[in-house]
């Protein structure tokens, strides 16, 4: 998989919380680590580091980015 964006980050999640209440596809139940997720987003605490890419969306301006996941046989 690669993931491709013009945002400066990456969240992260990998699935360690799911404990097989959720049903998923084929309803299959969704066990711990089963799953990841990539979440391309600014960094985390942003207004609190000022060396930080800015968040801040000012009046009239468009939010506007770019995410591009491929999934192929490498």
């Amino acid at each position: 998989m690669h993931v491709k964006t013009d945002l400066p980050g990456i969240q992260f999640y990998s699935g360690n919380f799911l404990d097989g209440s959720y049903i998923g596809k084929g309803d299959k139940r969704l066990k711990r680590y089963t799953g990841l997720c990539l979440e391309p987003q600014y960094f985390p605490d942003n207004p609190n580091h000022a060396h930080f890419p800015s968040t801040v969306l000012k009046k009239g301006s468009t939010y506007n980015h770019k995410i591009i996941y491929d999934i192929s046989n490498l």
